[in-house]
């Protein structure tokens, strides 16, 4: 029978060469670990840029089984680079990788929180990433897929091209480029990104400084097969839509968007998406993965998903009291919703966790947070309706 497992916590630059080498052979064996946040090069430049960084080493019978990238906040463990990082868990061989709650318990921290493990876990809910497969190589491979889905989603597609004529018409002629790294246009990105979460009232996350050196890090990187870059489009040489995308291999990992607001009504974000992906595809990707689902474009674009896991693993004690007391404030201003707030409540919390630093700033952003969400579930005196 195997023996127990071991784990050393260790900064990512006294990684070996040969646990690099290591690391790379199970990415390239494990078809779940396809995506650009498994591989070392994400963690190799994660770690210098994150706070409180670290790589779990997960050994047995005197060999490594797997690592685990990591960061600490306060008592709490996150996946690396979260709450950026879009897919987590073990780099191990196939099957080789310990369940989610066995790496809580090696790592002894009162709270592990992760919002889409990949792999064995045992607990915590099932969440679907949405992400698009061309059904061939090649520079043939974008059309046939956007015949199918055209054909399949005609109203959309349609409506989409009506929109470019629109705003070719409005503004001018339109030009896409990607493959794109200028450190000036990323700025202007997180700027519409924070615009954006000051109107919706989510909490921003490059207000605290590591998440924007992490973007400018990853895209000034320089490596055969794994990068970041950014697409955009110009209509009339006006700046319309952006995106950031993280890639590796075929896979293409689409992750922070922007579009000029008062353009919407031309769709220019989804725009830029179709473009980017037939440019993409000339250049060898195959596989655009759009995270998590919600905006509910993805539909029409997504024809297969991946399935990951969200949990919070706690320890018995304070951590478990505190979530319960969070809930149950909810409840008493929320029309007693607190249960049904929870999800939100938590995925609030990890995203403020992960950015600040600080006790004190974490506390500045937890309130803010559940001024939004008290606002969102019916406000002071007001009785919520179902």
């Amino acid at each position: 029978m195997p023996g127990s497992i071991g784990i050393e916590i260790v900064k990512a630059d006294q990684l070996t060469v040969a646990d690099r080498v290591l690391w790379r052979a199970m990415t390239d064996a494990n078809p779940d670990l396809a995506s650009p946040y498994f591989r070392w090069e994400f963690t190799e430049i994660a770690a210098r840029i994150v706070p409180d960084a670290a790589v779990a080493i997960l050994t047995q019978d005197g060999r490594t089984i797997g690592y685990f990238p990591h960061q600490r906040r306060g008592a709490a463990i996150q996946p690396l680079g979260a709450p950026m990082n879009d897919y987590h868990g073990v780099i191990a061989m196939p099957g080789e990788a310990p369940p989610l709650a066995v790496v809580a318990d090696l790592l002894g921290a009162p709270r592990l929180s992760v919002s889409a493990w990949v792999g064995p876990s045992g607990v915590g809910a099932l969440r679907e990433t949405l992400m698009t497969l061309l059904p061939e190589h090649g520079a043939e491979s974008w059309e046939a897929w956007y015949a199918e889905r055209r054909q399949t989603w005609g109203k959309f597609f349609k409506d989409k091209e009506r929109a470019r004529r629109s705003l070719e018409t409005e503004l001018g002629e339109i030009r896409v480029e990607e493959g794109l790294r200028d450190p000036a246009l990323l700025d202007h990105l997180i700027g519409l990104k924070r615009d954006q979460y000051a109107r919706t009232g989510r909490h921003d996350i490059f207000a605290c400084g590591w998440t924007r050196d992490l973007l400018h890090a990853l895209m000034v990187a320089d490596h055969a097969d794994f990068g970041a870059s950014m697409a955009a489009m110009w209509a009339g040489g006006r700046l319309t839509a952006v995106e950031y995308s993280l890639h590796a291999g075929d896979r293409y990992h689409f992750w922070f968007p922007a579009y000029e607001p008062g353009l919407a009504r031309c769709s220019p974000g989804i725009l830029l998406t179709l473009d980017t992906m037939r440019l993409a595809a000339k250049s060898g990707f195959r596989v655009f993965d759009f995270g998590f689902g919600g905006e509910g474009y993805k539909k029409y674009f997504c024809n297969a998903t991946q399935s990951v896991r969200e949990a919070v693993v706690l320890r018995p004690g304070v951590g478990a009291l505190l979530s319960d007391v969070a809930v149950g404030l909810l409840n008493s201003t929320a029309g007693g919703r607190g249960e049904r707030l929870r999800t939100s409540v938590r995925r609030r919390w990890a995203a403020i966790e992960g950015c600040e630093t600080t006790s004190g700033q974490r506390l500045i952003g937890a309130a803010s947070a559940a001024m939004v969400a008290m606002r969102k579930a019916g406000g002071s005196g007001r009785g919520a309706t179902t």
